[in-house]
C-alpha cells in the first residue's frame, strides 16, 4: 500500500520526539517522571508502528502495535509505578555526572551514533531508513542513562528505553522483526522486570536503600574479611 508523504513526515516526527525524550531522561532526576517519559516513548512507538503498518500493509505490524500498547504503554509503566510506591524511591539525586556534563556526553554520543548508523542506513532499502541514526542514538543515550545513575530503578528505566531504541531500529531497518521474535523479546522483558522487582526488595531489606554503591561496599568488605586472618589465629601465632 502506497501512502502519502505525510506518513513519512509523521514517522520522522515520532523519531525526533523519541530522541528528545532520551535527552529528557538524561536530565531528569525524579524517578516517577522517568517512568512517565518511558511510557510516552511507548506511545510514540505505538503510533509509529501503526503508521508504518498502514503505509506498508504488513499485518504483523498491527499485532506489534497492539503488543507495544499493552506492554510498553500500560503494563510496564504500571508495574514500575507500583514498585516506586512500594519502595518509596522517588529521586535519584546522586548521579555520577552533573546535568551539564551528562548532556555534553549525550551530544557527543548522538554525533557518534549518526556516524555509526550512516553505512547501515545506506544498505537498508526501507522508506524509514533515515530514522536508523536516531534509533542508534536512542540506544546509546539510554546506555549513558544507565551508567550515570546510582539508583537501581533509574537503571532499569534506562534498560527499557534501550529496548525501545532496539525495537525502533529494527522497525526502521527491516519493517519489524518476525512476530515470534517480538513475542519472545516482550516476554523476556516482562520477566526481567518482575525478577528485578524481587531483587529490589531484597536490596532494600538488606541496605535500606536502592543505591547500588552499597553493593560495591559489600564486595569490598567481603574481600577484606577474606584477606584478614581470624583473631584466634593471630593470638595463637603470638603465643
Amino acid at each position: 500500500m502506497t501512502g502519502t508523504p505525510l506518513d513519512l513526515q509523521l514517522l520522522n516526527l515520532c523519531a525526533a520526539l523519541l530522541l528528545l525524550l532520551s535527552f529528557a531522561m538524561l536530565a531528569q532526576r525524579r524517578v516517577v517522571t522517568l517512568v512517565s517519559l518511558l511510557a510516552i516513548q511507548g506511545v510514540l512507538l505505538f503510533v509509529a508502528t501503526l503508521l508504518l503498518a498502514w503505509r506498508t500493509g504488513e499485518r504483523h505490524l498491527y499485532l506489534s502495535a497492539a503488543l507495544t500498547l499493552a506492554l510498553k504503554v500500560l503494563l510496564l509503566p504500571w508495574l514500575l509505578h507500583r514498585l516506586i510506591r512500594r519502595l518509596q524511591v522517588y529521586w535519584d539525586t546522586e548521579p555520577l555526572l552533573n546535568i551539564s556534563g551528562t548532556m555534553l556526553v549525550g551530544l557527543l554520543v548522538v554525533i557518534f551514533a549518526f556516524g555509526l548508523a550512516q553505512p547501515i542506513a545506506a544498505l537498508a532499502s526501507t522508506a524509514t531508513r533515515s530514522a536508523i541514526g536516531i534509533a542508534v542514538a536512542v540506544i546509546l543515550l539510554s546506555f549513558v542513562t544507565m551508567i550515570t545513575r546510582r539508583k537501581a530503578m533509574s537503571q532499569v528505566v534506562g534498560f527499557l528505553s534501550m529496548e525501545n531504541g532496539l525495537f525502533f531500529g529494527a522497525m526502521s531497518a527491516t519493517y519489524g522483526m518476525p512476530m515470534i521474535v517480538e513475542f519472545g523479546v516482550a516476554l523476556d522483558v516482562l520477566v526481567a522486570v518482575l525478577v528485578l522487582g524481587v531483587f529490589f526488595f531484597q536490596i532494600r531489606e538488606q541496605f535500606d536503600s536502592l543505591d547500588l554503591h552499597h553493593l560495591e561496599s559489600l564486595k569490598e568488605s567481603s574481600t577484606s574479611s577474606k584477606t584478614t586472618p581470624p583473631v584466634s589465629a593471630q593470638s595463637g601465632q603470638e603465643h
